[in-house]
C-alpha cells in the first residue's frame, strides 16, 4: 500500500499527518517542542501512541530508538561512511534487521532485508518539498516503515526549506 507522508513546515514542533493512497488520515506524528533531542509519537486517528521515536544522545553516528509503551522495537541508525548516499541499519527486535540505501540526491530509498525489497520511499513523486511517498509491501509492519522513514527525513532533510 502507498502512503504520502506530508510534513507541515509552519507547524509549532512536528506534527503532521500521514495519509494512505485514498487520502484519508491514518497516522499522525507529533513532536515534543521542548525535548533535548529528537522526540516523536506515531499516533493513530484517535491519538492512540503506536510507537515512541527516541533520538540516542552521545552517539557517533545519528540513532534514533522505536518503542511500543516501554517494549523496545527497534533502533536506527544512520551509517557514517558512506560516500554516495545515506544508509541506515534498522535493528528490529523481532523480525529481521532492515537497510535502508538512499541514491546520490537522497531521495529515493529502497528498504531491503536479507535482499528483499520491503519498502520504497520516495521523495522525487512531488514538487512539493518535504513530501514523501512509501510503498510498503504486504505483511509488513507499516508502522515500523513509516517511523523510519520519519528518522530518515530527520537524518537527511531536516535542514531543507
Amino acid at each position: 500500500m502507498r502512503y504520502i507522508m506530508r510534513k507541515n513546515l509552519l507547524s509549532f514542533g512536528d506534527r503532521f499527518a500521514i495519509c494512505n493512497e485514498n487520502g484519508e488520515e491514518v497516522f499522525f506524528v507529533n513532536g515534543e517542542v521542548f525535548s533535548l533531542g529528537h522526540k516523536l509519537s506515531f499516533l493513530d486517528p484517535h491519538d492512540n501512541e503506536l510507537l515512541y521515536i527516541s533520538q540516542k544522545l552521545l552517539s557517533l553516528a545519528p540513532t534514533y530508538e522505536l518503542y511500543q509503551g516501554e517494549q523496545h522495537l527497534a533502533t536506527i541508525q544512520k551509517e557514517v561512511f558512506t560516500f554516495f548516499a545515506c544508509t541506515f541499519a534498522i535493528h528490529t527486535d523481532n523480525r529481521g534487521d532492515l537497510e535502508a540505501r538512499g541514491d546520490l540526491s537522497d531521495h529515493e530509498y529502497s528498504v531491503t532485508r536479507q535482499g528483499e525489497t520491503v519498502a520504497q520511499i520516495s521523495k522525487q513523486w512531488f514538487t512539493i518539498s518535504n513530501t514523501y511517498g512509501v510503498d510498503v509491501t504486504d505483511n509488513e509492519s507499516t508502522v515500523l516503515l513509516l517511523a523510519s522513514t520519519v528518522v530518515i527525513d530527520m537524518c537527511c532533510h531536516e535542514d531543507e526549506p
